[in-house]
């Protein structure tokens, strides 16, 4: 049986407000409300919603889905504008469209809650790469940062998590039809097959980690400075440039001074957020000497976030590898920029219409190496702030022999938004996919430790400054995600698309066996 039970003259409005509810219920898995059980629920609501009904319908089943979702859940955006908030919130709905026309289309086939899981894998692997290189913010797969289901992100990284939920969100729609429709004992003996079929999956992402789990290193020793920034959440905070150095600055010597007192151990390292520092040291001699100093005082190397700027007036967001002695050495440059925020595409165009834009001065430009940094003889594997949503650039460091994964971030401009609890959760999913401890560290909150099971084990407050040092295990040997790369995603994704392709196939061809019948006679 397929979902496509009809609701009488009431049918449109059941069907509305299940497509709301799936938009609130991924809402409310995702962070901060956390309550992720509800993300299975999401997908299950949409298949509600979708199923047995025509496309078109479908699709603006699906935009309502999507609108409910991605409204509120963007609305840190807003701190842009609201213009640029509602744009951004509209382009990442109109995914949900053609997904949800695809749902009504698999839901028709056999095996339906296989299709159906794999084209939410599909939805998100477009929107995660188009255009402007893509957004990923939302996934079903972030709202699992330390589940039962995060732990299918070691074996095929966020979009084997979201495929798992989905799935489970079909299974219970299975059931629940299977528990309606079916007769005698089998009206029992089904839902417990469905039933037993969905704890299968949630239970199985616990067993998942333990394959081809990397093996234990030595202890590192960490610290971290979250220096604070004037004026958090307005676009004017990079005005403040040197304040925000010197604010970086002074938490090394700060940690220095709790090292020396006894507070804390003695760290290998010292890690800072992105944008610690907005003046270029290699053109600013006093930006070069306050670095110099901190590096001088806490004794060990630091890893600094900065602008790096080019005779063009472009310029590279940086995270430096920073020795007491021998001063910079290796650097990563972010790979994934925010569009509108660090660059502004076809400028000329757009600063026409939105003068606001106008504020981002110079256009970053994106890196192409894996931020494996050799770091006081640890490899830390270094993914600056958006890196993070993506798959590609924390696996492509670990790949290249990082032992710990570091997050340097900017959230200034997002403190108390869920901003920041988001972009946590992700780096937690991050840390199961590939079986290492993962650091945070953002100029104003949420700075964070997280253990290679997802657990958060501290965290710093928001908009203040805070200091911490934390033992850290590195772990050395790729998880399965990691070898697999992006092999997993295409797999499913491509499932899900062969699946509407043979819903249509099949569709047109029983529209045409009656006409391609035998003559009635007489």
């Amino acid at each position: 049986m397929a979902p496509g039970y009809r609701w009488g003259r009431l049918d449109l409005l059941w069907r509305a407000l299940a497509a709301v509810g799936a938009g609130l219920a991924q809402l409310f898995a995702l962070p901060p409300y956390g309550l992720w059980w509800l993300g299975p629920i999401s997908a299950a609501l949409l298949l509600l919603a979708v199923g047995g009904t025509r496309t078109r319908r479908a699709a603006w089943l699906g935009a309502l889905s999507g609108a409910t979702l991605m409204v509120p859940l963007l609305k840190w955006q807003d701190f842009i504008g609201v213009d640029v908030w509602l744009a951004i919130s509209a382009a990442e709905t109109v995914y949900f469209l053609p997904m949800a026309m695809g749902l009504a289309l698999v839901a028709r086939l056999p095996c339906w809650p296989l299709w159906t899981a794999a084209l939410w894998v599909a939805q998100e692997a477009v929107r995660a790469r188009w255009p402007l290189g893509g957004f990923p913010w939302g996934k079903l797969a972030f709202a699992q940062p330390d589940t039962p289901f995060a732990g299918y992100a070691a074996l095929g990284s966020s979009p084997l998590v979201t495929f798992a939920v989905a799935l489970t969100g079909a299974m219970l729609v299975w059931t629940l039809l299977r528990a309606v429709a079916a007769r005698g004992r089998a009206r029992v003996i089904l839902p417990a097959v469905g039933l037993a079929t969905s704890a299968a999956i949630v239970l199985g992402g616990l067993a998942a980690p333990a394959i081809g789990r990397p093996a234990p290193q030595e202890t590192v020793t960490v610290g971290m400075v979250q220096g604070n920034v004037p004026n958090v959440g307005e676009m004017s905070i990079l005005g403040e440039r040197m304040e925000v150095l010197r604010n970086h600055a002074n938490g090394v010597h700060d940690l220095a001074d709790a090292v020396r007192a006894g507070d804390y151990p003695e760290p290998d390292m010292v890690l800072l957020p992105e944008n610690a520092s907005d003046i270029d040291p290699f053109r600013d001699p006093v930006a070069e000497q306050t670095i110099n100093d901190a590096a001088a005082d806490i004794g060990v190397p630091l890893l600094w976030g900065m602008s790096r700027f080019n005779d063009d007036g472009s310029r590279y967001v940086q995270s430096v590898v920073w020795d007491p002695e021998t001063g910079p050495g290796e650097h990563y440059d972010k790979r994934y920029l925010v569009p509108f925020g660090e660059y502004i595409p076809y400028r000329d165009f757009f600063t026409r219409f939105v003068s606001r834009l106008e504020h981002v001065s110079s256009d970053a430009v994106p890196g192409t190496e894996p931020g494996a940094l050799d770091v006081g003889g640890t490899t830390l594997a270094v993914g600056i702030c958006f890196d993070v949503a993506f798959d590609q650039p924390v696996r492509d460091s670990v790949a290249e022999g990082g032992q710990i994964i570091v997050i340097p971030t900017n959230n200034a401009n997002y403190n108390f938004t869920g901003q920041s609890n988001q972009q946590l959760a992700i780096t937690q999913l991050r840390a199961v996919e590939h079986g290492r401890p993962a650091v945070v560290v953002s100029t104003s909150g949420i700075s964070a430790v997280v253990e290679p099971d997802g657990r958060v084990v501290y965290e710093s407050p928001e908009a203040a400054p805070d200091i911490h040092v934390a033992e850290l295990t590195a772990m050395e040997g790729p998880t399965v995600a990691t070898r697999l790369g992006p092999a997993p995603e295409a797999l499913i994704a491509a499932l899900g698309l062969g699946a509407v392709i043979a819903s249509v196939i099949a569709s047109r061809r029983s529209r045409a066996r009656p006409e391609s019948g035998p003559p009635s006679r007489g």
